[in-house]
């Protein structure tokens, strides 16, 4: 088979950002996988309007359109996911907006409380909309291992339970992906 285009996206775009860790991670792990080639999408370089606003620059269009061109190299999502009030950033919801999605899967890793878990499940549902079919597995890095990492100098790889669910996270989004871009191949001939 070949391989799955697969686009890691960051997405926070806040100073001083935790992102750039559960990104750069997942990305390796990802690459380290002969099924999948990775590429990393930030945020940070699609500064976009938001979603129907009507006071948009040429330019924030532009930097929409080259988003949306974008993902449709991929044939995957993995979406890193801060939770910020109970739900996921407003960059992130917006550029779901502003992209394309449809009959690609996606996977997260969240971050922040109860591991993201709760901004994770609000974008489950988001991409059903889109859709995209969400993996089942999550990854979910929880206050203990956030700090780990930001105040210990840890690494994500030094927690064996989050090793785990991003294998089994990996195996679906491949199983999926492949599925996905056989049914796109059917449908688009």
């Amino acid at each position: 088979m070949s391989q799955l285009k697969i686009a890691v996206i960051v997405g926070s775009t806040r100073i001083g950002r935790f992102a750039d860790h559960p990104a750069k991670w997942i990305a390796e792990l990802a690459g380290n996988r002969p099924e999948i080639d990775v590429e990393v999408l930030d945020l940070l370089d699609y500064p976009m309007h938001f979603f129907g606003e009507e006071r948009a620059t040429t330019a924030e269009s532009e930097t929409a359109e080259r988003w949306k061109n974008k993902l449709r190299e991929f044939d995957g999502y993995i979406i890193t996911v801060a939770e910020y009030n109970h739900g996921p950033t407003a960059v992130l919801k917006n550029a779901i907006d502003l992209g394309e999605f449809i009959q690609k899967p996606v996977a997260f890793v969240g971050y922040g409380g109860v591991g993201g878990a709760r901004a994770v499940e609000q974008l489950r549902l988001i991409f059903v909309e889109m859709s995209a079919a969400s993996v089942k597995t999550g990854v979910h890095i929880a206050l203990a291992e956030f700090l780990g990492v930001l105040k210990e100098g840890k690494s994500l790889n030094d927690y064996a339970h989050l090793a785990e669910a991003a294998k089994n996270q990996l195996d679906q989004l491949i199983w999926w992906g492949h599925a996905l871009k056989a049914g796109r191949t059917v449908v688009t001939g």
